[in-house]
């Protein structure tokens, strides 16, 4: 794969960062999108003769992602398939989970990642909490949050049931750490599955 490696090499010294331009106002935090994820690699990878794929495996239960490139040489790398669980087993679970899949897949196989991303974030003092909430099995009310926080706590939902399925304690310190109030953590817990709910009750 001489072509394509030289070619991508290339694009990378090319690429953009991925700048965390989507706001949650709700939750005061911002997030880089899948647009913008792909427009930070797709000029420099066309202009090196590279094509971006991303292609989708039948999965009963959620998503999975392989993101492709190839080269216009004929070369092809395949970067491994990125599997995603669904939050909820409808339509609109899917589409959050292949979003969310989609921009994972991309951002591991370009090595790229978000302009001040987690690991800046994580070097500023944390806020003091007000108190520790406690995640219950209380039935999810989405009419009690507005509607344009439910697109973000459906995809939160996507990301805790999949870290939950290598460590439920990394899981519930991701809910936490979001600062949810009552109606949100209610909503949030709509989007979840029984067996991720009742790991995140056991997580100490």
């Amino acid at each position: 794969m001489k072509n394509l490696a030289t070619a991508l090499v290339k694009a990378q010294k090319a690429f953009s960062p991925a700048l965390k331009n989507s706001t949650n106002p709700h939750f005061k935090s911002r997030y880089a999108d899948l647009a913008t994820c792909v427009e930070a690699v797709m000029d420099a990878l066309n202009d090196n003769g590279i094509a971006l794929i991303q292609k989708c495996y039948e999965c009963p239960s959620g998503i999975m992602v392989e993101t492709v490139f190839m080269h216009e040489s004929g070369e092809i790398y395949e970067s491994g398939i990125l599997q995603f669980p669904a939050s909820k087993q409808d339509p609109q679970g899917y589409m959050s989970a292949l979003t969310y899949a989609r921009r994972g897949s991309l951002m591991a196989a370009c090595g790229i990642a978000p302009e001040d991303d987690d690991g800046n974030a994580a070097s500023r003092k944390p806020a003091q909490p007000k108190a520790t909430p406690v995640i219950t099995p209380n039935q999810g009310a989405r009419e009690e949050v507005s509607l344009d926080e439910l697109p973000y706590l459906e995809e939160l939902a996507a990301e805790v049931t999949q870290i939950c399925l290598q460590s439920p304690q990394d899981a519930r310190q991701r809910v936490l750490s979001e600062g949810l109030d009552d109606g949100q953590y209610r909503a949030l817990w709509t989007y979840l599955d029984a067996p991720t709910r009742r790991k995140l009750k056991e997580a100490k």
